[in-house]
């Protein structure tokens, strides 16, 4: 892992085409912006957490569930 210090308004560069900006700092918040093409999804961890337990609760459903088509079953939402 690399651990990087950075002050306001600069930048650190990840590979040709990925730049993150430090735009605001304030309290316990940093800011950032970050440019990257519209193919590199990014996410901020705690949206990735969801999705993964999202995921996860999808894989637990009967197969049936999927069938649906009202979320009247109790077993299946």
């Amino acid at each position: 892992m690399l651990i990087l210090s950075r002050k306001l308004g600069e930048s650190i560069q990840i590979s040709d085409n990925i730049s993150v900006t430090v735009t605001e700092v304030k309290g316990g918040r940093v800011r950032l912006s970050i440019q990257a093409p519209r193919d590199v999804r990014v996410l901020r961890q705690e949206v990735l957490d969801r999705l993964a337990e999202f995921s996860q609760i999808e894989e637990d459903l009967p197969s049936n569930c999927a069938d649906k088509q009202t979320v009247a079953d109790p077993v299946c939402h």
